[in-house]
């Protein structure tokens, strides 16, 4: 059987086989002929070009994009393990600054002397001593002196000044202390430009004043509940060539308590003063006590208090005098309109009237003015970081204001009178500090005065302009320059003939321009030229004494 099986199949797969070959066989008349192969290598070469759309592409493009049609980005990631432990703190850590880099330390210059000399007899020297950098210590000594000589008989000037200073800051307070000499040396060189020959033998005018001041102040702290106080001592002894002396102590202080936004203080002070002359001795104690209350905060300050003085002396009286003041700003940072109602006493000393005028007759009448109304207000800011301005105006009612006037016979010589006066004035000042390149300040007051018995407010000019520029060319050369316009005033003489009368005399506005030029040669040496009254006009500030004409000056300083 199984024989049988195997045949069969053998004999079927036989037939098939036939079957086919015989189906494949094909006429050779029927084949097509082979192309003729060529030897070489056949490669295929693809043909990459920029797409040219034609204008049939069109319809392909979509009208809204297919959102669906999305390809899934799986980025190759690749990791790596840290061999670090995990910090469970969670604190933060202070951050650790970065060393700088070693600079190098600025060396500066304790000491400083500068010495010149120039035309008309001019001759200046100056020294400055200083212990060093210490902010919490320091110790100096300074030392000036200049002279000159002018053109007319006798007209000299001498001044020599010397003093040492020291200041240390502790803990709670701050000490400070001074110790001055200031000598000045004239003549009575004033002559008429009519009889030059009355005052052929100028007699000679000395002062010598030695000054004494200390200071001790509480250092700021942010702690309310204290009491801000500070005490100052201030003494000096005057004398001059003939018979005048003058010594004087003055004690003063406040004491100040903060609560909220108020603050609740007083100011004190006592002054005796002694002056005496071959005919007067006068004791001249003023005491003041300023009582107020300030109340300050961000936008406003309000000042409320009063003026206690009482004068003890030869002349002893008592006034009680208004103290308020106010600020507001009103345009924050840039404006703040401020204003006032005071009063006060003026002490009128020698000390004062010699520095305004040395050319004083002997004994000379000592009476204090007293301010009994100063009204003012302004407005005062700032345009810029470097541009500063300040505009007010005022009205005095002053009582014994002091007044300069010629002697006569001794014209030469000046009085001292006092009349009541009434004030208005005008007040601007401006600064501009545009860079280290560039500083400019100015200040302008022009008053008005309305004189109760004299004609006029003598030696007292209407309008006064002072002005400073200083220009850094480079970090060698400087260059700077002031002006001060002095406006027409009066002065009162006396004549004699034909008849004694009392006579106006007016004097001329003028301009006193200066300007000067330094040069650092080196790091410690410097060149210095000055010019000063620049236009050569023997201008008077007081009848019959011309000022020094057109001087210039030039010397060197060293720094060490």
């Amino acid at each position: 059987m199984q024989i049988q099986l195997t045949f069969k199949h053998i004999l079927s797969f036989g037939l098939i086989f036939s079957a086919l070959s015989t189906f494949a066989q094909v006429k050779p008349d029927d084949k097509k002929p082979e192309p003729e192969k060529k030897p070489g290598i056949t490669e295929e070469i693809e043909v990459v070009r920029p797409y040219k759309p034609v204008l049939a592409d069109a319809v392909k493009i979509r009208r809204s994009p297919n959102l669906d049609n999305t390809k899934p980005f799986k980025p190759n990631l690749s990791y790596s393990i840290i061999d670090k432990r995990l910090e469970l703190n969670t604190d933060i850590r202070q951050l650790q600054a970065q060393q700088l880099a070693d600079q190098k330390e600025v060396v500066l210059q304790n000491n400083y002397v500068k010495v010149g000399a120039g035309t008309m007899n001019s001759s200046l020297g100056e020294l400055y001593l200083n212990t060093g950098q210490d902010p919490a210590l320091q110790a100096g000594f300074f030392a000036k002196h200049l002279a000159q000589k002018g053109d007319f008989n006798s007209q000299r000037i001498s001044r020599q000044q010397f003093g040492v200073f020291g200041r240390s800051i502790q803990d709670q307070v701050s000490l400070n202390g001074e110790l001055n000499y200031d000598r000045l040396g004239t003549n009575f060189y004033g002559f008429q430009p009519m009889l030059p020959a009355i005052n052929i033998q100028p007699a000679n005018q000395r002062y010598n004043v030695v000054h004494l001041k200390g200071e001790v102040l509480k250092n700021y702290t942010e702690d309310e509940s204290q009491f801000d106080f500070a005490g100052k001592a201030d003494a000096y002894l005057l004398r001059d060539i003939n018979e005048k002396r003058e010594n004087s102590l003055a004690l003063s202080g406040f004491l100040n308590k903060a609560w909220n936004q108020f603050n609740f203080g007083v100011n004190a002070s006592a002054d005796f003063t002694t002056a005496k002359d071959s005919s007067i001795n006068r004791n001249n104690n003023i005491f003041k006590a300023n009582p107020y209350v300030k109340l300050q905060g961000a936008n406003y300050k309000l000042i409320v208090g009063l003026n206690f003085v009482s004068e003890v002396g030869d002349f002893s009286k008592t006034n009680l005098l208004p103290a308020v003041t106010a600020e507001f700003p009103i345009v924050p940072g840039y404006a703040t309109i401020f204003g006032g109602y005071t009063g006060d006493v003026m002490k009128t000393s020698l000390l004062e009237l010699s520095r305004e005028n040395p050319y004083l007759n002997k004994n000379t009448a000592l009476i204090n003015a007293v301010e009994r109304s100063h009204i003012y207000g302004g407005v005062k800011g700032n345009a810029g970081s470097g541009f500063g301005y300040k505009v007010s105006a005022h009205y005095k009612t002053i009582e014994n204001m002091p007044l300069f006037v010629n002697n006569y016979p001794k014209f030469q010589k000046f009085d001292v009178i006092y009349d009541d006066a009434k004030v208005f004035g005008i007040e601007g000042e401006i600064s501009l500090n545009a860079s280290e390149t560039f500083t400019w300040t100015g200040k302008v007051l022009a008053n008005s005065y309305k004189m109760d018995s004299e004609e006029q407010a003598w030696f007292k000019p209407g309008l006064e302009v002072i002005s400073n520029a200083r220009i850094s060319i480079n970090k060698r050369f400087i260059v700077d320059g002031d002006v001060h316009i002095y406006g027409d005033s009066k002065g009162r003489e006396f004549v004699a003939s034909p008849i004694f009368e009392q006579r106006t005399v007016s004097l001329n506005s003028f301009v006193d321009l200066s300007a000067g030029a330094e040069y650092q040669l080196k790091n410690k040496i410097g060149v210095y030229i000055r010019a000063n009254n620049l236009f050569g006009t023997a201008y008077e500030k007081y009848l019959y004494y011309p000022k020094l004409g057109l001087n210039v000056l030039g010397g060197f300083n060293y720094s060490f």
